[in-house]
């Protein structure tokens, strides 16, 4: 849907019309639940916006309250990573939709006191969060792997590790640089991520 704006009126009509067809609400991602309860979590400030990085406390900040917001309805929080502009979480829940019910008013939270820092108020922050079940076990160490390369990926670092609002430093210090090296290779990023907002 980050799409939308590049659409032609019929484009768009017949998009929802779709949406509609399917069940699906309308300028949102529907909400599924896997067999396997691991799910990789995605949320992004509304256009791309750079609104969590306005600025390095910020960053800090929101860091540190997401990773302590998921834990009630998380039994294990494999990798996360937040940037400027968006986060991604790799967490097992057996609960993924009262763990999405838990974010909206975090969401709600985070965008109300970032409006008043920045006069910004009635500013929309978020889109909504999207979740995506891992199908096998291979694709959740490839997303282990595209969450902690996201800085990498965006431009912001040249090293994982060189990005401190990730789980990536705790990530080698537990399962060393061989293992992870090895896991780098085994499950490969890829293509991974490439078209998922059409």
């Amino acid at each position: 849907m980050y799409n939308w704006r590049k659409l032609t009126d019929k484009q768009q009509t017949d998009l929802l019309d779709w949406r509609c067809r399917m069940r699906y609400p309308w300028h949102s991602p529907p909400h599924r639940l896997s067999d396997i309860p691991v799910y990789h979590l995605t949320a992004a400030c509304y256009e791309h916006r750079a609104i969590i990085g306005a600025t390095e406390e910020r960053l800090i900040g929101f860091a540190d309250s997401l990773v302590a917001c998921i834990a009630g309805e998380t039994t294990e929080v494999y990798a996360w990573c937040v940037l400027p502009n968006h986060y991604h979480l790799l967490v097992h829940s057996e609960n993924i939709l009262a763990l999405l019910k838990k974010l909206g008013p975090f969401h709600g939270r985070t965008s109300h006191a970032w409006n008043g820092e920045d006069d910004t108020r009635g500013r929309q922050v978020w889109c909504k969060a999207a979740e995506r079940g891992m199908r096998s076990e291979r694709h959740r160490w490839a997303t282990v792997n595209y969450i902690h390369n996201n800085p990498v990926h965006h431009g912001y670092v040249r090293r994982w590790q060189d990005w401190p609002f990730s789980s990536a430093t705790e990530y080698l210090n537990t399962v060393g640089r061989a293992e992870a090296e090895r896991i780098w290779k085994e499950y490969p990023v890829l293509d991974y991520g490439k078209g998922w907002d059409d």
